[in-house]
């Protein structure tokens, strides 16, 4: 299953806004690979195989789509976006294109892969 059939699951505004941040993802992190899991209604951005390759998860839901990052908890977020309890993952909600053009968004994803990169070198 693709990217495009999952989001074609849910309505027309959030797969809209699905696509919208998809292609966002796609234009900040060059030569990324996306895999879908149907099941979960998850489309994961990473740079290969194994949890700790995963740089961010788009999480669908008949509410909305939430922006996952892998141990979010440990990125630093100045503005305050990342939100969740969780000791480890926290997600940034997408509401609007307005949120996809946040500069903090983007500030968020190069932090991602800066820790990526880090956790690459051990």
């Amino acid at each position: 299953m693709t990217a495009e059939e999952i989001l074609s699951r849910y309505e027309e505004k959030i797969a809209t806004r699905g696509l919208r941040l998809r292609d966002f993802l796609f234009s900040e992190l060059k030569g990324i690979n996306e895999e879908v899991d149907a099941t979960a209604n998850i489309i994961s951005f990473n740079y290969g195989k194994g949890y700790k390759n995963i740089i961010c998860v788009i999480l669908l839901s008949k509410k909305g789509i939430k922006l996952g990052f892998y141990k979010g908890s440990e990125l630093p977020d100045p503005e305050k976006l990342l939100t969740g309890t969780g000791k480890v993952h926290r997600f940034v909600e997408i509401k609007s294109a307005r949120d996809i053009n946040n500069p903090a968004l983007k500030h968020l994803l190069k932090e991602a892969v800066t820790a990526y990169t880090i956790r690459k070198a051990k």
